[in-house]
């Protein structure tokens, strides 16, 4: 059985039952909160029962999802009551299309086992990636406290280290930059994902430091499950502060439009572990993860 959720209503009934299950439903819940801001990214919402639901899975419109190949759009947001027994749920291809190349991304590591018997059911080769899950402070404070000690709970984002503001400029980036930020990405450097990062910087708000040349030198942006994504420096003005500083200012800006903010780092990236720790951001208890599904 599969629902799909239409309406106002049923999508704010859906948000706040996920504010429930957090941090492990994180992903989902952002996702959620973004499609009730507009959904600008034109996704849907599919339960298996409802309103008492065990599985929701959020993905593009049909017409979207046009390329079998692009698993930056062919991408499923995933959280499950219910992780060891959503495999019906999620084997039906009016939930998800297992013949194109595809992503799934989920605060559940739990989901694992299912989508790794999924894999040797539908003949699909899965790549599986885990990383570091962070909330701000003042988001975990609004949405998980129960997370934060006493000590946590009274700690404001730390500020990073001052930038040269005569040198280095606060401004957004355009699609003209995507090639740029692409280039950087670690999921990316190809014309899908750059398609992708175009998106993204025309839907939602982006914040960069442009240098002394008025090109940017160091940038972050938002994806459609509104967590901060594809941040980077150009290796030329690495070791300066500057990711911190476009970090801190994005933040702010969203944390007073009442976005939930959050982000994930790489298990190996111990400088933006450290950024992450200069800015108060809460470690939450469950993972990052994404699978890469691609059909034999």
């Amino acid at each position: 059985m599969m629902f799909l959720l239409q309406g106002a209503q049923m999508l704010q009934m859906l948000e706040k039952s996920l504010r429930k299950s957090l941090p492990e439903s994180l992903k989902v819940y952002g996702t959620v909160f973004h499609m009730n801001q507009g959904n600008p990214f034109r996704l849907k919402a599919l339960v298996d029962k409802w309103p008492d639901f065990n599985t929701v899975v959020v993905h593009p419109e049909e017409q979207e999802m046009i390329d079998d190949l692009d698993h930056y759009t062919n991408t499923y947001q995933v959280y499950s009551k219910d992780p060891k027994n959503c495999q019906e749920f999620l084997s039906s291809p009016e939930v998800i299309n297992w013949k194109q190349h595809l992503q799934i991304q989920s605060s559940q590591s739990s989901l694992n086992e299912v989508i790794q018997s999924l894999a040797a059911t539908k003949t699909f080769k899965v790549k599986h990636t885990q990383c570091f899950l962070y909330m701000t402070s003042e988001t975990a404070k609004k949405l998980a406290p129960s997370l934060l000690d006493a000590e946590n709970l009274s700690l404001k984002t730390g500020r990073p280290k001052a930038i040269n503001e005569e040198t280095f400029k606060l401004s957004s980036l355009d699609v003209t930059h995507a090639a740029l930020v692409n280039k950087f990405w670690h999921f990316g450097g190809n014309e899908r994902s750059q398609r992708f990062i175009e998106r993204c910087i025309r839907t939602f708000p982006t914040f960069c430091l442009l240098g002394p040349q008025g090109s940017p030198v160091s940038w972050d942006l938002m994806d459609q499950t509104g967590e901060l994504r594809m941040a980077g420096t150009v290796p030329e003005y690495r070791a300066q502060g500057l990711i911190s500083h476009v970090v801190y200012v994005q933040i702010q800006r969203l944390e007073k439009l009442g976005f939930p903010i959050y982000s994930h780092v790489d298990k190996n990236n111990k400088i933006m572990q450290h950024m992450s720790r200069t800015l108060k951001h809460v470690p939450m208890p469950c993972d990052w993860n994404q699978w890469n599904c691609v059909p034999q």
